[in-house]
């Protein structure tokens, strides 16, 4: 199994599961010196002294695989993070799938924003993290 650090809308289980992907929920983390960008879709840039909110789940490699596979994130890179649990203070290795840095970040999405914001309320992320996404 591998550890995934998720912050944007693949944070919602039921999305994950209803691709049959069976993941295993860890709980919420924050992954310290980076921030959220949304663009056509949301990536992590670095950024000291900033904190991203998101889930740590487990899916099996070949989930993994699949879910990146797909044309809308296909470019989207993993590479390892060390996220810190929320609820217990746990700190954890986990996967980080991020756009390549020398990505154009420009352009913007509206409803995936509205969507990924509405989600952060829902897991009981902070409403200024809500914010910073809507931004």
């Amino acid at each position: 199994m591998q550890t995934i650090f998720f912050y944007g809308l693949f944070m919602d289980v039921a999305l994950l599961t209803a691709k049959d992907l069976q993941p295993r929920v860890v709980g919420p983390a924050i992954l310290r010196d980076f921030r959220i960008h949304i663009g056509r879709r949301a990536t992590l840039v670095p950024c000291q002294g900033a904190v991203a909110y998101g889930m740590v789940m487990t899916l099996s490699p070949t989930a993994a695989t699949a879910l990146y596979a797909e044309p809308s994130v296909r470019d989207y890179q993993a590479e390892p993070v060390v996220v810190h649990r929320i609820d217990s203070g746990e700190t954890l290795e986990a996967l980080c799938y991020n756009l390549p840095r020398q990505t154009d970040l420009s352009g913007a999405n509206r409803a995936y924003a509205d969507r990924l914001s509405e989600l952060v309320l829902h897991l009981g992320f902070p409403p200024a993290y809500a914010e910073e996404i809507n931004r």
